[in-house]
C-alpha cells in the first residue's frame, strides 16, 4: 500500500523570542525551579510570570494584588535575576490613623552564583535543589518601597488636636492654631 501526497507544504514552526511562565504553586509562588537553565548557554534567560490575589512575603507581611516578572538569565558565574514587581500593603495613615491600601511598586537584579569564588555582596548562591526563592529579596525590596510617614491621601486632614475626632469623616468645630497653640508666636512673626 502507498500513500500519495498531492499538496505538502511546509508550515514554519514559530518559537516565542521570550518564553513566558506563569507561576502556579500557590504555597510558595516566589520559589522558582531554575534546574533546566543551569546547563544551558550562556545568555539562555526564562521569564517568569506572576499575578496573584494575595502571597506572604516573611513571617510578618502579606502583600495584595501582587504582579510582575522575573527574567533569569544564565551568566558565566552565575544566574542573574531582574525582578519587577506591584503590590498593596495594608499600612496606617500618620495623620487620621485609618487604615488604607498603599501601592508600592520595586525592582532588583541580582546574582545567584554557582560557586562561593563568585559570589557577589548580597551572598547569594544557586542551592543545590535548584530552587531559587525570590520570598525573602522581594520582601526587603518591597519594604524599602514603604514610605516613612505613610498617608492615605494628600489632603487627609488627620485627627482634631482638641477631641480627636477624624476631621476628614466629621466637623467637630474646633479649629487647630488658635491661641493656645505652641505655634501662635510664630504666627505673629508672618504678621508683622
Amino acid at each position: 500500500m502507498t500513500l500519495r501526497v498531492r499538496h505538502a507544504r511546509m508550515i514554519p514552526l514559530t518559537y516565542p523570542s521570550k518564553p513566558e511562565y506563569t507561576m502556579t504553586n500557590p504555597r510558595r509562588p516566589l520559589r522558582l525551579n531554575v534546574g533546566f537553565l543551569i546547563n544551558q548557554p550562556i545568555g539562555v534567560s526564562r521569564e517568569f510570570l506572576f499575578d496573584y490575589p494575595e502571597i506572604k512575603a516573611g513571617e510578618d507581611t502579606r502583600l495584595t494584588n501582587f504582579s510582575g516578572s522575573a527574567r533569569i538569565s544564565r551568566t558565566p558565574q552565575g544566574l542573574l535575576v531582574q525582578a519587577k514587581f506591584e503590590a498593596s500593603l495594608t499600612m496606617e495613615c500618620v495623620r487620621c490613623l485609618e487604615t488604607y491600601q498603599q501601592r508600592l511598586g520595586w525592582e532588583f537584579t541580582e546574582l545567584y552564583a554557582f560557586s562561593r569564588r563568585s559570589v557577589t555582596e548580597s551572598g547569594l548562591l544557586v542551592p543545590e535543589d535548584a530552587h531559587i526563592d525570590l520570598e525573602p529579596l522581594t520582601r526587603d525590596y518591597a519594604l524599602l518601597e514603604v514610605p516613612i510617614n505613610p498617608i492615605c491621601k494628600e489632603n487627609c486632614r488627620g485627627l482634631c488636636p482638641v477631641c480627636g475626632e477624624n476631621m476628614n469623616q466629621v466637623d467637630c468645630g474646633h479649629r487647630s492654631g488658635g491661641a493656645d497653640s505652641p505655634f501662635a508666636v510664630l504666627k505673629s512673626l508672618t504678621d508683622e
